[in-house]
């Protein structure tokens, strides 16, 4: 029994100097509260503040950084702030600088400080204190109030002015009769500087050209309708060899800097001039940006970032006002690099659930956009399930991308951006008219000229496709724009009653 006794005492006493012993030697595990992160200075100077935790001395090395004044460079453990300054970046160039914060406890972070080149003056002369005054609505729950969208297509965004393509200037009759139609909101396509409405040498817009849009808006508000404007047909004006415009995304070094100035005095403008609407007006940054991979997927978001923060920057309602951007090439496949879990992510809003995805829908192309057979495919001149030609047999919808086809991909935008509290809208949609005969090139085209019965059949085609787009888009917690169709723009009447109805059938009235 003693020695049991013992024993016992013997074991508790090494156990009690273990545990003194590990109290004595457990070290606390390296701290240094910040990530590798980029930031921006203004490009007319300014300075950045930066705060972070270190639980041991830090430095940053100075090394070739010449053009950005740090304070301080060094500091004790706890919490710390330095502050990036410089001048304004007068070089014609952005210029970039890549510190290293070096904790004495081995933690090492990367801080790249980037600044833009002057190049316009700024536009953001009179900012206002930010008013959330009937801006309380999330971006999801205005896109959940859009039940039937339209665009007023091929106008604001002419060369030289509305009727640059052939159609009538928009007035508050036509708004009228789209609203009484069924549409409760608007998407405008509008143009800047490809369309002579802005000084490129200076960047200013045409103040004309700012009150004709902000007049255009009031149409569709006068209504309470939802409407937004973009940039459209409208890049920084670089060419290519063959004489071809180059897209935002697709420049590089000083040409992309000044596609990002452009940019930012076009949105500030515009921005300050529209900012006393409400909610129901939105902006967004472009219309089909020509980005199809990473790298140029990576400049669109930096191009979207400069349009987030020239917006914001303006204040008052714009501090608050729900702003849309393009997925890459506008196109649904290629979203996911703005995924939540996608490179490079999306762009940062300084308030939460203000930003809208968009895309566009034009497929199957052989009967959205093919109006001719071609080396690739012929055109479908029907579409649907239940909708097929008997006479024209070579000329109907493969049932792989009819009703089911365009289900799926909804629903998969669902799943991935609307259940994930990333609304999405698709700013435009439509389909060729096939019955109606055509010249291209001073070539004629009869299309299905004397030959009623499948006429009928593809106008009824096309009536259903836009009907089960709204049903489907809803369905799955998208908003949809029809790009055009239903109106005639010369009478401001509706012109197409069976697209009407199906339009409305699909929306729910």
């Amino acid at each position: 029994m003693k020695k049991k006794i013992i024993y016992v005492m013997a074991g508790g006493l090494i156990t009690l100097l273990s545990t003194i012993s590990c109290k004595k030697t457990k070290v606390s595990p390296e701290q240094l509260s910040i990530s590798n992160i980029t930031d921006t200075l203004p490009e007319g100077g300014g300075t950045k503040s930066l705060s972070f935790t270190s639980n041991s001395d830090w430095r940053i090395d100075t090394t070739g950084f010449g053009w950005v004044q740090i304070s301080p460079i060094a500091g004790s453990s706890g919490e710390a702030t330095i502050t990036f300054t410089a001048p304004a970046n007068t070089t014609g160039i952005s210029r970039t600088v890549l510190l290293k914060l070096n904790a004495a406890n081995g933690q090492v972070r990367r801080i790249t400080v980037l600044q833009a080149p002057v190049i316009y003056q700024s536009y953001n002369t009179s900012p206002e204190a930010p008013d959330a005054t009937g801006m309380g609505s999330t971006a999801m729950q205005i896109n959940a109030k859009i039940k039937m969208g339209m665009n007023i297509w091929n106008t604001m965004e002419a060369p030289g002015g509305e009727t640059g393509w052939g159609n009538p200037v928009i007035t508050q009759s036509l708004i009228d009769t789209l609203k009484k139609a069924g549409f409760n909101a608007i998407r405008i396509p509008c143009g800047y500087l490809n369309q002579g409405h802005m000084n490129r040498t200076t960047g200013k817009i045409d103040d004309a050209w700012l009150n004709r849009i902000k007049e255009v808006i009031q149409f569709c508000v006068n209504n309470g309708m939802y409407v937004f404007i973009n940039r459209h047909h409208d890049f920084a004006g670089y060419r290519d060899n063959s004489g071809n415009g180059i897209d935002d995304p697709r420049l590089s070094g000083a040409k992309l800097d000044t596609a990002k100035a452009i940019h930012k005095a076009i949105w500030e403008q515009v921005a300050t001039k529209l900012r006393d609407f409400d909610e129901h007006v939105m902006f967004a940054s472009y219309n089909e940006p020509n980005a199809t991979d990473l790298p140029s997927a990576t400049v669109l978001h930096d191009l979207h970032q400069v349009f987030i923060d020239a917006v914001r920057s303006t204040g008052g309602k714009n501090a608050y006002r729900t702003l849309i951007l393009q997925a890459p090439s506008t196109s649904l496949d290629l979203m996911n690099y703005y995924a939540p879990d996608g490179i490079p992510g999306l762009p940062k809003d300084r308030v939460p659930n203000k930003l809208i995805l968009e895309f566009h829908w034009y497929s199957p192309p052989n009967f959205c956009l093919l109006r001719s057979d071609v080396s690739w495919g012929k055109q479908w001149r029907y579409w649907g399930a239940n909708l097929k030609s008997t006479t024209d047999p070579e000329h109907n919808s493969n049932p792989d991308y009819e009703e089911a086809f365009m289900e799926r991909n909804m629903q998969w935008a669902k799943k991935n951006y609307v259940d994930k509290n990333i609304p999405v809208l698709i700013g435009e949609y439509g389909a060729e008219n096939h019955a109606v005969p055509y010249y291209d090139n001073g070539v004629y085209h009869p299309q299905l000229l004397g030959q009623p019965a499948d006429s009928i059949l593809s106008l009824t085609s096309t009536a259903h496709f836009f009907g089960h787009m709204v049903r489907t888009a809803r369905a799955n917690g998208l908003s949809a724009f029809l790009w055009a169709g239903v109106i005639n723009r010369q009478t401001e009447t509706i012109a197409n009653k069976q697209q009407l109805d199906s339009l409305r059938s699909g929306a729910g009235y």
